[in-house]
């Protein structure tokens, strides 16, 4: 396998404009590896669609996921110009999970889902980092340990990000990025440091993109 070197912070990796390139209901429809891929997962309406248009700088994106059909698939986005096959790999991929505790969803759907995440999780040889978003107003959840679970189970490296913390006091940030961090602290998988964002102020985006080009590039 191929190493495809990804551009710096600094080279404008996240001020390029990304595109989304595929929907995978299957894993026999996953991309070519080779190059790195980070995950995104958590619960339905945490966030997630708001923090990757905020990671990449474009409003709009992640909604091409939401579309019917494509909501229980692994979405891929890549920068602009790039393709999925040959010569024209992407320097990484964006991976955008379907959201998890979704109530309404019938149980085939999700069983189905489950082991799709899951084979894509310990079969994935070019993912470096799932990232586990979890809403500040509402902390950690039983599902969300589970999810963990899963990423444990699978030995991939998570790191969790706490969403919409404009909607809390500071204070209370810092309580919860320190009980989270010790929540974690004993998992396997858990990278250590916890970060706390906001896409509608923009707090912490530049320390996302930090972690995701250090995640592609250090492993």
């Amino acid at each position: 396998m191929t190493r495809v070197a990804v551009e710096p912070v600094e080279g404008g990796l996240f001020v390029k404009p990304w595109i989304f390139i595929r929907g995978v209901p299957a894993m026999k429809f996953l991309p070519p590896e080779g190059p790195p891929e980070v995950a995104f997962a958590g619960r339905s309406n945490v966030g997630k669609s708001s923090l990757l248009n905020a990671l990449v700088g474009r409003r709009g994106l992640a909604r091409t996921s939401n579309t019917p059909g494509r909501t229980q698939e692994l979405n891929y986005f890549v920068p602009d110009g790039y393709g999925g096959e040959g010569a024209r790999l992407p320097p990484m991929a964006l991976v955008d999970m379907p959201g998890y505790g979704f109530a309404k969803a019938p149980k085939a759907q999700v069983e189905a889902w489950t082991r799709l995440v899951f084979d894509y999780l310990r079969g994935r040889v070019t993912l470096k980092r799932v990232y586990l978003l979890i809403d500040s107003r509402h902390g950690v959840k039983k599902i969300d340990e589970e999810v963990m679970d899963l990423l444990d189970s699978a030995a991939v490296s998570y790191q969790v990000v706490l969403t919409k913390t404009d909607k809390i006091k500071p204070p209370a940030v810092s309580r919860l990025v320190e009980e989270t961090r010790r929540a974690i602290a004993r998992r396997p998988a858990a990278y250590p440091e916890v970060l706390a964002t906001s896409a509608e102020k923009g707090m912490g985006i530049d320390d996302l993109r930090v972690a995701v080009a250090r995640a592609v590039q250090d492993r």
